[in-house]
This record gives C-alpha cells, sequence and structure tokens, in this order.
C-alpha cells in the first residue's frame, strides 16, 4: 500500500473523530497517526491534507450539497462524507495530485472503509467533480463554488 493511501486512511480516521465532536483538531491526527507506520513523506502528507480538509470545511461542504443533488450532509454516511471531503480538498487545494487519482483513492476508501453503495454513490458525486474540473481546463488551486 502506498504512502500516500495510508495517509488518507489516517486523515478519513482523524476526520470521523472531528466529527464526533473532538475539540483539537492537530492533536486528533497525532494521535491517530502515533499508532501508525508513516513515514516523514507520509505524515507530512496526512498533515497538509487534513489541515487543508479542516480550514476550508465550509466551503467544502458548500461544494459537496451542491454536487450531491437531493442530498443534504445530515443523509450522508459519516464515512462517505469525509471521504468526499478527502477527495474535493485534493482536488481543489493540492495541485499535483492529479483528479483522477484523488478519485481512484476515495473509491478505494469507500470500498474498504464503507459499503459497495457508498463506492457508486461517492464516484458517482465525484464524476461530477471530475466533469467541473474538465470544463474548468485546469486542475488549479481554486476555491470550491459555493
Amino acid at each position: 500500500m502506498s504512502t500516500r493511501r495510508r495517509a488518507r486512511e489516517y486523515v478519513l480516521k482523524a476526520l470521523y473523530a472531528h466529527e464526533q465532536g473532538d475539540p483539537d483538531d492537530e492533536d486528533v491526527l497525532d494521535g491517530i497517526v502515533e499508532s501508525g507506520t508513516l513515514d516523514d513523506k507520509g505524515l507530512s502528507f496526512a498533515h497538509i491534507l487534513y489541515g487543508h480538509v479542516v480550514k476550508n470545511l465550509e466551503d467544502i461542504d458548500h461544494y459537496v450539497e451542491r454536487l450531491a443533488e437531493n442530498w443534504t450532509l445530515q443523509r450522508i454516511a459519516v464515512v462517505d462524507k469525509n471521504i468526499l471531503r478527502i477527495a474535493i480538498a485534493e482536488v481543489e487545494y493540492l495541485p499535483d495530485i492529479p483528479v483522477k487519482v484523488a478519485i481512484n483513492e476515495a473509491i478505494e476508501l469507500a470500498k474498504k472503509y464503507s459499503t459497495l453503495e457508498s463506492a457508486s454513490f461517492v464516484n458517482g458525486i465525484l464524476d461530477r467533480v471530475l466533469k467541473e474540473s474538465e470544463a474548468a481546463g485546469e486542475n488549479s488551486n481554486k476555491k470550491p463554488e459555493s
């Protein structure tokens, strides 16, 4: 398993803890990563990715709600919502990661940590992200539309 994939898994776990109301964002990730095996590059990536998600949570959530027609954030399973947040943060704030890679990684997370139906749901929403990205003709550090 790649270092970045493991880092994404730790970020997913930290976001789940954050969603459950743990007040100290950095300590949540540090506590989860402590028990794992990430090298320095993976640890750095996890902190950067987690930081982007938490810092831009409101914008990312508006983006998810816009893309998930007929779904509110409250109706989306916590794991699926956090997988979407991770993928959107990668697409919007980490230009070195191709959109298709972010989407494929999100689908793999959904398959591993959620259900087959969830993987299809995540894929459907992120397919809209890909289409918007392709329509914009770029994979840049732009702020998600609200």
